[in-house]
């Protein structure tokens, strides 16, 4: 398994991103190529470029302001466990998002994701 982080600073009070990062059925709103996306119990459905992605809903913690979760279906991957967290930086956020994954290569594809991601949730946050 391999960790890999993007990460990225967003002009934007970290209570203010965590209402968009901390909504786990949310994520359709401000990720990339995302076509739907709806929740069945802790689970979130991702219908994206032709896939169907199960995503399991591990932990959720307002007080620190982050999430996990992990694929569980769709994506031909082994191990996958993810967290995203929102933390006061200056007069904005720091939005970290730590990838756990094997194999290795998928670490790397997952990150250069998580950055365009990443990258899509600051424009819409900064408008």
């Amino acid at each position: 398994m391999a960790e890999r982080t993007a990460e990225i600073d967003v002009d934007g009070t970290p209570e203010d991103v965590w209402v968009l990062v901390g909504d786990f059925g949310g994520i359709a709103g401000w990720m990339p190529g995302m076509e739907s996306c709806r929740l069945e119990g802790e689970n979130r459905i991702l219908d994206t470029m032709g896939m169907t992605i199960t995503e399991k809903l591990i932990a959720r913690d307002d007080a620190t302001r982050a999430i996990t979760y992990a694929i569980v279906d769709g994506v031909p991957i082994e191990s996958h466990e993810a967290t995203i967290t929102v933390t006061p930086t200056g007069s904005g956020s720091r939005v970290t998002w730590v990838v756990d994954a094997a194999p290795d290569e998928m670490a790397d594809l997952m990150q250069g994701v998580y950055q365009c991601s990443l990258e899509a949730l600051k424009a819409h946050v900064e408008g």
